[in-house]
């Protein structure tokens, strides 16, 4: 079998992303991009906000058309998953038995949801494809009593869009703050009373200990009525139920392949995978070695997948010119009418947490991990501000430095206050 130009595995933004990168390069090969889905490829982080409050559509959310694919010269191969690779012979073999061969591949493939383990009967949901936010969607607009276990931000994002269509919200998480893991204890404190203040039950450090069907309540959208239950014997009804707990790569079709596969496919800082030179991976399944943090990082970013298909498509396309992925991190997140954006390494002990005090609801958290550089920030409503700190992160500046060349004021131990 000869192998034929870029085969690219995943239709998610970073897969997408890197053929659309290869054609503005001027890269003339054939570039095949495979995908599991039947369904065009189309942008994810709106899923939980906007395609799920109906305020875009399936159609406004595309990342590629059927169209603008053919225009570009990129072969769709849709509802068709890559089932095994084969590195030494140079091909993909995919569910229905073909093997598409290729010079260079790219591993795109993402994460999926982790799933419930309390099963999945009509009425509980989970989050992460355009199907599953179709299922989800249908509940709501019937209305009723949503649980949603897990307070992270799918959790939260999607939390804040049922409460805007009516439902009654109740969140569950067994940590005792949301993302006090990756914003600290007293910052997720400050975010877990964004709910309440807009009518949303929140029940965090208590766990789920099970899901029940209830078959004498018939919902509004034509299920049973389910019963969450909490570790405290605790019994919340709901008409629906999401399950947000985290997310698991999508590298089990590469056992056997001879990659290193360790919480995703392990790379090098130039985004191949170890030991080969001609196998890329890009985007969440993507575990890469980063040279300004020297470890390997698995980011789970939108904007990093989009940096990490321009890094790939220069690297197939420039083999003698190649350039390390080191990219600052930025992650952002919508939730009632709020904007929580952050950018660089959160978390650490040592922050700052500044105000401005024109506006209750906007503030901003700087963080060092060594008590003296500046790694990352947090803000709240405040996205002129992030700018400055995404450029500052990983520039050496002090977090001293940082903080008063921003000219706003800091008010620590005292933190801001939630306002609705």
């Amino acid at each position: 079998m000869r192998p034929r130009g870029v085969v690219i595995v995943g239709t998610s933004v970073a897969g997408v992303k890197t053929a659309e990168a290869l054609r503005s390069g001027g890269f003339e090969e054939p570039v095949v991009l495979i995908g599991a889905e039947d369904d065009l490829p189309y942008d994810k982080p709106a899923l939980s906000k906007q395609v799920l409050l109906g305020t875009s559509t399936e159609a406004q959310n595309l990342l590629l058309s059927q169209e603008a694919a053919d225009a570009a010269g990129i072969e769709l191969r849709l509802g068709n998953a890559a089932v095994r690779l084969e590195v030494h012979e140079h091909f993909v073999e995919l569910k229905d038995g073909a093997r598409v061969g290729y010079d260079s591949l790219v591993i795109a493939t993402g994460v999926r949801a982790r799933p419930s383990p309390w099963g999945q009967p009509p009425g509980v949901h989970l989050v992460r494809t355009i199907a599953d936010v179709r299922g989800l969607r249908r509940d709501v607009r019937s209305g009723g009593r949503l649980v949603v276990v897990g307070g992270s931000f799918i959790g939260s994002e999607v939390a804040a869009a049922a409460n805007a269509q009516g439902m009654t919200v109740t969140v569950v998480d067994p940590a005792p703050v949301p993302m006090g893991r990756v914003l600290g204890a007293e910052i997720g404190e400050i975010l877990s009373q964004l709910h309440p203040a807009h009518g949303v039950e929140t029940i965090f450090g208590m766990g789920v200990s099970d899901v029940i069907i209830d078959p004498s309540v018939r919902t509004a959208a034509g299920h049973s009525g389910l019963t969450v239950h909490l570790d405290d014997g605790t019994l919340l009804p709901a008409d629906a139920v999401v399950i947000g707990i985290g997310t698991i790569p999508n590298d089990e079709w590469l056992l056997g392949s001879g990659l290193v596969i360790d919480n995703g496919v392990v790379c090098d800082e130039f985004s191949r995978a170890r030991g080969t030179t001609d196998v890329y991976a890009a985007g969440d399944v993507a575990r890469w070695f980063h040279p300004r943090h020297q470890e390997s990082v698995r980011v789970e970013h939108w904007t990093t997948a989009v940096e990490h298909a321009q890094n790939v498509a220069h690297n197939i396309s420039h083999p003698d010119d190649l350039r390390p992925f080191s990219p600052v991190e930025y992650i952002w997140s919508d939730q009632y009418d709020w904007k929580i954006q952050m950018t660089g390494r959160t978390g650490a002990v040592d922050y700052r947490v500044l105000r401005d005090d024109g506006r209750q609801d906007r503030f901003a958290v700087l963080y060092s991990t060594d008590g003296v550089t500046f790694s990352g920030a947090m803000t709240a409503n405040w996205p002129k501000l992030l700018l400055a700190c995404r450029r500052a992160v990983g520039t050496g500046v002090t977090i001293n430095e940082l903080e008063a060349s921003l000219g706003t004021t800091q008010r620590r131990p005292r933190l801001p206050s939630m306002t609705s």
